[in-house]
């Protein structure tokens, strides 16, 4: 079996895999595989017959590899035939394992072939997209009011402006990233994440239309000061990948998520926000939004 790495251009080849998965877990979102590929992980791929199997190989570790569920279009993989594929590849072990996949089979079974390995750090958060296009009720009372000051002090004064996001607009938007990264110091020693989702993100401005993301930017005055990013994960939900906006400017973060909302997951019951990373400050964030569900991340490592 031949592994290719993944490129944007295999977005168009790749996609009729995506477009009924199952799960609700982002990852198996194919705009997140393909801009992420290249951080910390590089990302390939194979087809056999009418199954896609994808890989990761670590950038830094060689021995730290594993496969995620595979995709077919005709079956869903069970703890055997997951445990068959895996020895015939020479991996060890599953990541990104979707808890409501778990469910669907003999816990029993599973651990007959596998051990299951909880990954809280990826954990996703999952919303109605209707509440928060609404906000409604007491518990959204502080987005409220946050969205209303920045538009009395903002909108009202016709100093903001809303547009999708197109390629002719991928300059300024990369110069609201580079600035957003000096008040992160996402280029600092120690902060690889940041610096690899920096990369991520530059790659879905530059593919944005091949990979058939959709995104909008918020100005104030004329300048980007922030923007979103959103992917399609399955028939009723929908990814935000990327929200980033200047954080001293009180209610953008707000209302940036508010027209999010509004303007990318229309259609999409459901919006996932993606994991936390066990970072404090971002786990308290996803949970002031009031995540109508949260979907588990596994690992499967052979006995």
């Amino acid at each position: 079996m031949i592994f290719n790495p993944v490129e944007p251009s295999d977005y168009p080849k790749l996609k009729h895999f995506f477009e009924r998965q199952p799960y609700n877990l982002s990852i198996y979102s194919l705009l997140s595989i393909i801009v992420w590929s290249n951080c910390l992980f590089r990302t390939y791929y194979a087809l056999d017959g009418d199954t896609l199997i994808i890989s990761n190989e670590s950038l830094c570790n060689p021995d730290d590899r594993y496969l995620i569920l595979p995709l077919s279009g005709s079956e869903l993989f069970t703890p055997e035939r997951l445990h068959d594929l895996a020895i015939d590849l020479g991996y060890r072990h599953y990541w990104f394992v979707p808890g409501d996949y778990l469910e669907t089979m003999s816990h029993r079974k599973m651990e007959c072939w596998f051990e299951i390995i909880e990954q809280p750090e990826f954990e996703d958060y999952v919303y109605l997209t209707d509440d928060l296009v609404q906000l409604k009720g007491n518990r959204f009372a502080k987005k409220r009011n946050l969205i209303h000051q920045f538009i009395r002090d903002y909108v009202e004064k016709g100093r903001v402006e809303v547009s999708v996001m197109t390629p002719d607009r991928t300059g300024e938007c990369m110069e609201f990233l580079e600035k957003w990264c000096e008040q992160r110091h996402c280029d600092a020693e120690g902060n690889e994440n940041l610096a690899c989702e920096k990369r991520a993100v530059i790659r879905a401005f530059h593919h944005l239309n091949i990979m058939e993301g959709k995104g909008i930017l918020v100005r104030i005055d004329g300048e980007v000061s922030a923007f979103a990013i959103r992917s399609h994960l399955n028939e009723r939900m929908g990814v935000l990948n990327f929200e980033k906006a200047f954080s001293d400017i009180r209610g953008l973060y707000q209302f940036l998520d508010n027209e999010s909302a509004k303007q990318l997951f229309s259609g999409y019951q459901w919006i996932n926000k993606e994991s936390d990373m066990k970072v404090s400050e971002l786990a308290q964030s996803k949970k002031s939004y009031h995540p109508a569900m949260r979907v588990k991340s596994y690992r499967l490592s052979l006995h």
